[in-house]
């Protein structure tokens, strides 16, 4: 399973996160606004009822008269029409506020992470990031609409209530309101306790969900080597500390709320004591008695409400920690002010301010290394022409790849400098130089969708024409034609419906739809057949004429034709020059090219 280390969250309840999450509030102001008018219009006309009925109870059934209970009836039942379209509104207001807020949330979340860099995905799991989209979300847009509803409703409720009580007997009121003072401290003990318990829960659920995925995506290799056993039980491992865990934080949940509906019932015996007694002593009316009894259970009614939205805030903490770590990680690579505010960023393209690239590459004494971790590159320093074809070659860990993310600006240096066209690419925007590559991988991502638009995510703005013409310079349009819904055919998940031959030239159209000046070619043509190679090997020739391109290649008789061939050990340069330079020298690429020749040679022999 995943190795990802969450962080701890050990805070007490944060009011800066809700701070933060409420903001998204502001976005729908006049919805926030409505909504609260509603709810104190509900909370209000719920602490007149008592307080009607009282008058009732004095005028009609204690005087055992009949003079205007018409006008009373009618009243009465205008009121509740009045409570019934405030309630219908304050349903449809919040859950559109929980539905904007969801959709928000989820939008500034996935925006951030379309601008993280590549290190943050290098250490976070999948399965982390959908549980922080999903279930999180969708908790705090509850919570947050919700709550706010609940918590509006009892402030303005207990207010009617207090109002009303101190009206009819301020004595009997302070009897009612004394066991609000053991509630608050109950209530801030419980509220630490649940958190606590909360964060633990979120995070197993993490675990969980990392889990899911990685046991989903692995499937195939999980049974091909036998380990489901071994897998199950690291599975049924982490859903045990999340039952656990959970019926922890259940039993807590559970414990808080009785002991609010005991200090309730002890507020509503003592107002029915002492009430009864001025009854009986005729210092208070009958009605007043009944009216404080519904006062009593009322106004606890609330404070159990927020004390439950409070229990639900503790536990939507967890979330809320989550979701803004999330949205607050820090970008590896910033932007400079003056930078995005003449090139622009992906939100907003200044075309009009780019300059043209040619292509030429000057790695300028770079250091670098990837965070935790050792040196990769150090005092590393090599000059690409514009239209230069290079060929990186090296064992596994000598940093081709390193190199290359480096050129792209995936990574950037630790030290010294990466220049295109003669100036540092940090002067430039990141946009600016993306919109210039091309990059074809080992293992290429196709999305859900046709092979039509998969090839236009290479160019948005791209006619069916140019579709058309990327796929023959591809020699990709043969195979689409013998399709029976050519170029809309359906590829399926990451490209499942296609060959893996397929799917490459499909990510080879996508890129050179983008006619780009820098491409990449990371390991295109090892995962193919020998055919689909010399098909793929034979576009290459005609695609990057003219371009600067990377080549890394595990097959080296690929990579013959390239301008220049780099042997990379360690970070550092070996050897350089064309096939015939570095086999006329008879050392590292020498040594290299002839192993694997033999290596070749051997297999076809059988």
């Amino acid at each position: 399973m995943t190795g990802f280390k969450e962080q701890e969250y050990t805070k007490k309840f944060d009011f800066s996160i809700w701070k933060k999450l409420f903001a998204y509030l502001k976005r729908y102001k006049v919805k926030v606004i409505l909504l609260t008018i509603v709810m104190i219009a509900v909370g209000g006309i719920d602490a007149l009822f008592p307080f009607l009925n009282k008058h009732a109870i004095d005028h009609f059934v204690v005087e055992k008269t009949m003079d205007g209970l018409v006008q009373f009836g009618i009243f009465y039942l205008i009121i509740i029409i009045v409570q019934i379209f405030n309630v219908f509104a304050l349903i449809m207001i919040a859950g559109k506020i929980e539905m904007d807020v969801c959709y928000q949330i989820r939008k500034d979340s996935f925006n951030h992470l379309q601008q993280l860099s590549f290190s943050f995905y290098d250490k976070t799991p999948v399965g982390w990031l959908m549980a922080r989209m999903t279930s999180d979300v969708g908790k705090i847009g509850r919570i947050i609409s919700w709550g706010l509803v609940d918590m509006i409703w009892g402030f303005s409720m207990m207010i009617g209530i207090g109002v009303f009580m101190f009206i009819l007997n301020a004595k009997l009121a302070w009897i009612a309101l004394s066991v609000t003072p053991p509630l608050v401290i109950i209530s801030i003990y419980f509220q630490q306790l649940i958190l606590k318990n909360y964060r633990q829960v979120r995070k197993n659920n993490s675990q969980i969900t990392g889990a899911f995925n990685e046991g989903i995506m692995g499937a195939k290799t999980t049974k091909t080597l036998v380990v489901e056993e071994k897998h199950f039980s690291e599975f049924s491992q982490l859903t045990d500390k999340m039952r656990n865990a959970s019926i922890r934080a259940a039993i807590v949940s559970s414990l808080y709320l009785p002991i609010i509906l005991l200090l309730g019932s002890i507020g509503t015996g003592l107002v029915i004591w002492f009430g009864g007694l001025g009854v009986a002593d005729q210092l208070i009316s009958y009605g007043t008695l009944v009216a404080f009894v519904s006062y009593t259970v009322q106004f606890f009614d609330p404070i159990r409400e927020m004390a439950r939205v409070l229990s639900e805030f503790q536990a939507a903490q967890a979330s809320a920690e989550r979701i803004i770590s999330l949205m607050e990680t820090e970008l590896d690579i910033k932007e400079k002010e003056d930078v995005v505010n003449y090139f622009g960023n992906h939100e907003q393209l200044k075309k009009e301010n780019w300059p043209q690239m040619t292509g030429e590459i000057h790695f300028d004494q770079v250091d670098f290394r990837y965070k935790e971790g050792e040196k990769i590159l150090s005092n590393f320093n090599l000059k690409i022409k514009a239209g230069e074809n290079i060929a990186l070659v090296g064992h596994t860990g000598s940093g081709k790849s390193t190199i290359v993310n480096l050129a792209c600006r995936f990574y950037e240096p630790t030290q010294g400098s990466v220049l295109i066209d003669g100036v540092d690419y940090r002067e430039r925007s990141q946009v600016w130089l993306h919109s210039h590559l091309g990059y074809v991988l080992q293992a290429p991502h196709l999305f859900s969708g046709t092979i039509r638009e998969n090839i236009r995510y290479g160019c948005l703005s791209a006619s069916d024409e140019d579709i058309e013409k990327a796929a023959k310079l591809v020699r990709l349009h043969p195979f689409v034609e013998k399709m029976a819904n050519g170029y809309d055919t359906e590829v399926g998940e990451n490209g499942n419906r296609l060959s893996t031959g397929e799917k490459q030239l499909v990510s080879f159209a996508r890129a050179i739809l983008a006619n780009p000046r820098i491409f990449v070619l990371d390991e295109a043509t090892s995962s193919v057949d020998t055919e689909t190679e010399k098909i793929i090997q034979d576009a290459i020739s005609k695609v990057l004429k003219g371009r600067t391109s990377f080549i890394i290649a595990h097959r080296l008789s690929t990579i013959r034709n390239a301008d220049r061939i780099i042997v990379i050990d360690q970070g550092k340069i070996l050897e350089e020059g064309t096939h015939h330079q570095l086999m006329a020298l008879k050392k590292h690429y020498y040594e290299l090219y002839t192993n694997q020749y033999q290596d070749e040679l051997f297999k076809r022999l059988g």
